[in-house]
């Protein structure tokens, strides 16, 4: 983490690959086997367009996008986000997710800073009022 940092000042993009593999490992860590996320008629039978990435790892990886650049898992004090749009993932094909953070406040009493993310995929914002609290070193 920079020791000088500004008000929107871009801290970092990162872009995650998101495909069908990845679906499946992350439904059998998280136990979620929700046909939506791995059946393609099921998901159109539903009204879906097709199959679509869970949204909590979509949360997931942008988060790891903040711990990344914060360099310890354990300074992020808090994390929040509001799902806007579902990724839909091609078979065969991926996605990519982007995820780029910017300085959207900073605390010098409480020693944080508040990191605001853009999450797109497909050039569409998935998540919205994505936001990390993270501790200074």
């Amino acid at each position: 983490m920079s020791a000088e940092l500004t008000v929107g000042q871009e801290l970092f993009t990162r872009t995650f690959t998101v495909d069908r593999a990845r679906l499946v490992r992350y439904a059998g860590a998280s136990g979620d086997f929700n046909p939506i996320h791995w059946n393609e008629r099921f998901a159109r039978e539903v009204g879906l367009d097709g199959v679509i990435a869970h949204g909590m790892l979509t949360m997931g990886l942008a988060a790891a996008a903040v711990t990344d650049w914060a360099g310890d898992p354990g300074a992020v004090v808090d994390y929040g986000v509001r799902f806007t749009r579902p990724i839909v993932v091609p078979d065969p094909g991926e996605v990519e997710l982007e995820v780029t953070g910017r300085v959207g406040a900073l605390d010098p009493e409480e020693g944080t800073v508040r990191v605001d993310l853009t999450v797109r995929a497909a050039g569409v914002t998935v998540l919205a009022k994505a936001q990390a609290v993270v501790r200074r070193r």
